[in-house]
């Protein structure tokens, strides 16, 4: 609700469509509220996966797969996390800028990055499935863009590989890699979070995406990408 209700909103414009991708509940309980919200709402899309952490990848699968399906006209696709702030009047000035770019995934790019070998983390990796002692070069999972010419082909190429459960070292990193797809870094892809005092708080009109952040957070920034009073 805090997501619909502050940059959510921005989905009520005619070049703007907003969804919120989801798996399945092994609890009838939460299988029953989400069927309630979707029809008050209209905007849950769900796969046929157990919604969990290590089913990432199957979820931003889904994801694309469902866009190609339905979304065929859009021009972009930004894929973020719940717990987001996006700069949506940002976001779409930075399309405009990227205008008859192709074959590209924009975000905070992560570059010769290890994978984690300790076992105690969720990020673990064993040498099992990754062997390589770096990641190939993808941009961070919080938020990250992709013109849509290569939606269906990253989809396609993915079922062909084996299944990584860091989606984005997957998809934007080992898959985009085999397909020649480039990744740009952009600063403004923050993916990081920013306080709602201070500084921070002024930073929200310059950055695209913050991670990160509780439902009250949202509104927030919010409040400030609308305001932006006290700031210089």
């Amino acid at each position: 609700m805090a997501i619909r209700q502050t940059w959510g909103h921005f989905g009520t414009r005619r070049d703007v469509g907003i969804g919120f991708m989801l798996g399945n509940s092994r609890d009838p309980a939460t299988e029953e509220q989400l069927s309630a919200e979707n029809h008050l709402y209209g905007d849950l899309i769900r796969g046929h996966f157990d919604d969990a952490y290590l089913n990432l990848t199957l979820k931003t699968l889904s994801m694309l797969e469902w866009t190609a399906s339905h979304c065929s006209g859009a021009k972009y696709l930004l894929k973020t996390d719940d717990d987001m702030f996006v700069n949506v009047p940002r976001l779409l000035d930075f399309v405009g800028e990227k205008s008859g770019e192709k074959r590209t995934i924009y975000g905070r790019l992560a570059e010769r990055w290890p994978p984690v070998r300790d076992e105690k983390s969720k990020y673990f990796v064993s040498l099992e499935e990754f062997s390589a002692a770096r990641y190939p070069t993808f941009t961070t999972g919080p938020a990250y863009l992709l013109t849509a010419d290569i939606i269906q082909e990253l989809f396609s190429k993915a079922l062909e590989m084996p299944f990584f459960k860091m989606e984005d070292v997957f998809l934007t990193g080992i898959v985009a890699e085999q397909l020649q797809i480039q990744r740009v870094g952009d600063s403004q892809f923050l993916n990081q979070r920013l306080s709602t005092i201070g500084s921070g708080r002024c930073k929200v009109k310059t950055v695209i995406s913050i991670h990160d952040l509780k439902p009250n957070e949202l509104y927030e920034f919010w409040k400030q990408s609308l305001d932006g009073s006290g700031c210089k």
